[in-house]
């Protein structure tokens, strides 16, 4: 007798109940291994991430996904939570491993503190330009308030802030959302057009916030290193091997924090030919852009559909603390970032969008001026003290290898004497041997700093 529709539902839910259960099972018995594999990890002294041994695991598994007619994609989604896991527990078998990793960000608020504290600190560890906002932005904000310009606003931004933004790229306003500093965009991006489990690639030493992005979102960072030998050049052979079926997005960040590095037309063509492609997302991020001293080429000169340009007003108008820059994309894309928006802070507040357009205005070329000239005293200091390091094409900061130790004994010390720079690990595992110096200081402050630098260099030499 055939058994009726509910009871053959029944029936294969139950199977599900089953496999699910022999799945978590697994997994469980996957993880027990992994905690073992991480202790003998941890007696040998060999780190927690073997990129070959994830290379050879994600090629038995997109070969395994052909042959049972499972998506490579979602294969691979499936393979980068367990392996995302699988560090985690092998990481704590290795105590010394854990040790949470110091960025230009902490060493900050580490040097607040300790001004909080009465003791003087020369700030070299975060690129936040001593010069003032233009004036029209502090009018703008005062105004604001006798207008009564302080409501919700569209979450994409206001809209004459938006023309003038679209105006300045060469879009439509349907192509630009206003976000509170170019960081949100970055999230915003990512988070809507990554998944957890999917890939993007991110280009070191780099700014940290893209790979924070994706941990957050459970997305897996691939990283394509760079080398001071190199002149941090990416090897774009390298970058399309990297490639597979769950990646989904190429993040660039030039000119370059931390080593003001701007790449050359030739690279950047490649760059986008390989999105092209293979499909792929490509977020620029953009916003020293202004700061470049060599030519610069951005995304938005290629017209890919799958592109996403992030630009500020914190370096080019010195507005750090008004939190407010901009997205540019297809309106397909933009609709999502606003989305994630949205949901998460609704808009940018009303009063610091009028103070952006009133700076949007400004000619910012006597900062750029004077960041270039600050950049040339640093490189010539650096020269001094023989330190390796590839001058700077723009932004804002130097990224000179050490002589000798590691980054956080270098910063430590200094700190200890008024000095706040930023340790080159921040940018990448990598770069242990690197610190990054900001030259958002007069020359004398610099100078001061870096005497310091100076002595602590050669009192461990």
């Amino acid at each position: 007798m055939a058994m009726d529709k509910s009871e053959e539902l029944e029936s294969l839910r139950q199977q599900v109940r089953i496999i699910t259960s022999e799945i978590m099972r697994n997994v469980h018995q996957r993880m027990d291994l992994a905690r073992q594999i991480g202790e003998v990890k941890g007696r040998l002294g060999i780190d927690v991430k073997d990129e070959k041994v994830e290379q050879d695991i994600r090629s038995m598994v997109l070969a395994l996904a052909g042959e049972i007619g499972m998506s490579n994609e979602f294969a691979l989604r499936l393979l980068n939570v367990l392996l995302a896991e699988s560090e985690l527990v092998q990481a704590q078998k290795q105590p010394q491993k854990t040790v949470q990793k110091q960025t230009h960000l902490g060493i900050f608020m580490r040097a607040k503190q300790l001004e909080a504290s009465g003791k003087k600190i020369i700030h070299m560890e975060v690129g936040e330009p001593d010069y003032p906002p233009p004036a029209k932005a502090g009018t703008a904000l005062a105004e604001s308030f006798k207008l009564k310009q302080y409501h919700y606003t569209d979450t994409r931004g206001i809209p004459k802030l938006r023309d003038a933004v679209a105006k300045k790229e060469g879009v439509t306003e349907d192509r630009v959302v206003v976000t509170p500093g170019g960081r949100f965009a970055v999230f915003s991006a990512i988070a809507s057009l990554v998944k957890a489990g999917q890939e993007l690639i991110a280009i070191e030493p780099a700014w940290p916030a893209y790979k924070e992005c994706a941990d957050f979102i459970g997305a897996k960072t691939q990283i394509l290193k760079t080398t001071l030998e190199q002149k941090w050049t990416p090897d774009t052979k390298q970058l399309e091997e990297m490639i597979n079926p769950g990646t989904k997005m190429i993040v660039l960040n030039y000119p370059n924090n931390p080593t003001g590095k701007v790449l050359d037309r030739k690279t950047m063509d490649r760059i986008v030919s390989i999105a092209r492609d293979n499909d792929l997302y490509l977020l620029s991020d953009e916003v020293y852009a202004d700061y470049a001293f060599k030519k610069f080429t951005s995304i938005a000169e290629y017209n890919y559909d799958k592109s996403i340009l992030v630009s500020s007003f914190s370096k080019r108008y010195a507005m750090t603390g008004f939190r407010v820059g901009y997205g540019i994309a297809s309106k397909d894309i933009i609709a999502k970032m606003a989305k994630v928006q949205a949901v998460g802070i609704t808009s940018v507040a009303e009063p610091i969008q009028h103070a952006a357009l009133a700076a949007l205005g400004g000619d910012p070329s006597e900062n750029i001026a004077t960041m270039k000239r600050r950049l040339k005293f640093v490189s010539a200091r650096l020269e001094e003290m023989s330190l390796r390091f590839v001058e700077p094409d723009g932004a804002m900061y130097a990224y000179p290898e050490l002589p000798a130790g590691e980054d956080m004994y270098i910063v430590e010390k200094m700190l200890e004497k008024g000095v706040a720079i930023a340790p080159g690990s921040g940018f990448g595992d990598s770069y242990k041997k690197f610190v990054r110096i900001s030259a958002c200081q007069p020359e004398q402050v610099l100078g001061k700093g870096l005497d310091i630098m100076a002595s602590v260099i050669k009192g461990q030499a």
